[in-house]
């Protein structure tokens, strides 16, 4: 046997033989002492599924072959669609990046005003939108391709506030700015997985705000430290709960709704399901607030969606399934795979919710999905998701189509 596909190493075994699809089945159930149907071995040989190493064995014991060949075959399988997927779906989100970035980072003598001249309200709001614009990287990228850029952005700023000429209130709302640049280039290198220089930015940009006497921003600040600190100590509630008491008069509904979901998220993993429900209760209503007062840009991304999303990853960490299932089932039926680092970590709740309520299938397919979507994401969070959902999954190992979903997801 030559060096094939699997998909088709195994087709041609079988025709080799002159068995049907129902015969090489029935010959694998025997052989196995596990069920296994017509579909089963159809979607092997489609490669709708990759054979895990416990059917190799038995494929290579029906046939009389080495199970060598079948690894092998498995393994140039994997290599290929690695390969296809770096030059798939990871060059256009590259692509799409280098685009943004080409179109936004024209020399900085051409963005921004010159360091030694006088920085008035229209090089302010240049900067503003370049800002805005280079936020809504986050949501095809992972910190792995933003933090670096994020961080030459505050650098670039912290240079014009220390060598620029400027008015008293614009010198405020530059400082607003740096601790907006500060919070993106913090949430980068904690995605990236780098902890202290993301606590590093949090810190300074808590500093920027203040000085700035932007309330709403402090209370941002806080908000992000506390949920690093959900991450890697599992505490959070002081700072989440100071985040929106600081906050609160300044905030924008939206604002609001983002300080109280993650307030709700930090006693959700502390366990506190009356704290966590009523945080979540109150970012509902403050979505549907009537306020005059614009919401700021870098809560774009905040909406009803949003806070449900969060809220079935509450009522998941409290292990309460029936409660997270179907909030998140329909919130990420009509979510965007471009979105691909979120969508994959999101659906590692759901996994770990179908795992709580038993139902081991869907948590293994919903699993894979979140594997799937994760290949090529620059970010360590959704490995790290995959992994935990993996190990709360093992105990159904018994069940074929999670012995599957957890070989790949550990292969």
């Amino acid at each position: 046997m030559e060096a094939i596909a699997v998909g088709a190493l195994l087709r041609n075994l079988r025709t080799g033989t002159g068995r049907s699809q129902a015969e090489q089945a029935a010959v694998l159930s025997e052989l196995s002492g596990r069920a296994v149907t017509r579909n089963e071995v159809s979607r092997w040989e489609r490669e709708a599924r990759i054979i895990t190493p416990f059917w190799q064995q038995h494929y290579a014991d029906s046939f009389g072959c080495d199970a060598g060949k079948l690894r092998e075959a498995v393994a140039m399988t994997r290599a290929a669609r690695r390969r296809a997927r770096k030059g798939g779906d990871d060059a256009m989100r590259r692509r799409e990046f280098l685009e943004a970035a080409a179109a936004l980072a024209l020399p900085l003598r051409l963005e921004r005003p010159a360091v030694a001249g006088r920085i008035g309200r229209p090089e302010l709001d240049l900067l503003r939108r370049r800002t805005a614009r280079l936020r809504r990287l986050d949501d095809v990228l992972g910190g792995g391709d933003t933090a670096p850029v994020y961080a030459a952005e505050v650098e670039a700023t912290k240079h014009l506030l220390r060598h620029s000429s400027y008015a008293a209130d614009i010198g405020r709302e530059l400082h607003v700015l740096l601790a907006e640049q500060m919070q993106q280039a913090g949430w980068a290198a904690f995605d990236r997985g780098d902890h202290r220089r993301a606590r590093r930015f949090y810190d300074d940009s808590r500093d920027a705000a203040k000085t700035a006497g932007a309330r709403d921003l402090v209370g941002n600040a806080l908000a992000y430290s506390a949920y690093q600190q959900t991450v890697t100590t599992k505490q959070g509630t002081t700072d989440a709960d100071a985040s929106y008491e600081v906050a609160r008069e300044a905030a924008s509904p939206r604002v609001s709704a983002l300080l109280l979901s993650r307030k709700a998220w930090a006693h959700a993993v502390a366990g506190d399901a009356g704290q966590a429900d009523a945080a979540l209760g109150m970012a509902r209503e403050a979505l549907e607030r009537r306020d005059d007062r614009p919401d700021p840009d870098w809560v774009f991304w905040v909406d009803a969606a949003e806070i449900d999303i969060m809220a079935g990853r509450c009522w998941t960490e409290l292990a309460r399934p029936l409660r997270a299932v179907p909030v998140l089932e329909r919130v990420l039926a009509g979510f965007d795979d471009t979105c691909a680092r979120d969508k994959s970590l999101y659906l590692t709740w759901l996994a770990v919710s179908y795992v709580q309520a038993h139902e081991a299938e869907q948590a293994a397919a919903t699993l894979r999905r979140a594997h799937e979507l994760a290949g090529g994401v620059t970010s360590s969070r959704p490995a790290a998701r995959i992994a935990a959902a993996a190990r709360k999954l093992e105990r159904y190992r018994g069940v074929p189509e999670v012995a599957e979903a957890l070989d790949v997801v550990r292969a």
